[in-house]
C-alpha cells in the first residue's frame, strides 16, 4: 500500500474544496527531496502557458523516469482542463495536454 500526503484548500465562505495537491509518498521512496524546482516555481511556469488559470491539482512524481511537477490547469471560459508537467530539476515545460471533461472522466478510472 502507498501512502502519500496532501494539501487540501477549502474555501472559507461555503466550506467547499477548491484545490487539491498531492505532495508526494510519504517515507522511503519519496520524491519532494529529489526536486530543485519549488512547488511555487514550477507553478509560476505552468501559469504562463495558460493565461487566466488557475491551478485545480497538482503532484510531484516520477513519469517515464523523469521527476517531474504536474499541474491541472482550469480556466473560466472552458470546461477542459490543461495539464502541464514541469521538469522538476531544470524548470522546463515537458508536455502540455488538454483534456475534454470525458478525458478527466476515463482517467478517473
Amino acid at each position: 500500500m502507498q501512502t502519500h500526503q496532501w494539501r487540501i484548500a477549502v474555501s472559507g465562505a461555503r466550506g467547499d474544496q477548491c484545490q487539491r495537491m498531492r505532495l508526494g509518498k510519504i517515507g522511503a521512496g519519496g520524491n519532494a527531496g529529489q526536486a530543485k524546482i519549488s512547488r511555487e516555481q514550477a507553478q509560476q511556469t505552468a501559469l504562463a502557458r495558460v493565461p487566466g488559470g488557475s491551478v485545480k491539482d497538482a503532484e510531484l512524481e516520477k513519469e517515464k523516469g523523469l521527476l517531474i511537477w504536474s499541474f491541472d490547469i482550469a480556466t473560466p471560459d472552458s470546461k477542459n482542463i490543461t495539464e502541464i508537467a514541469v521538469n522538476a530539476i531544470t524548470g522546463g515545460v515537458v508536455s502540455l495536454e488538454h483534456e475534454t471533461p470525458a478525458q478527466q472522466a476515463k482517467g478517473k478510472d
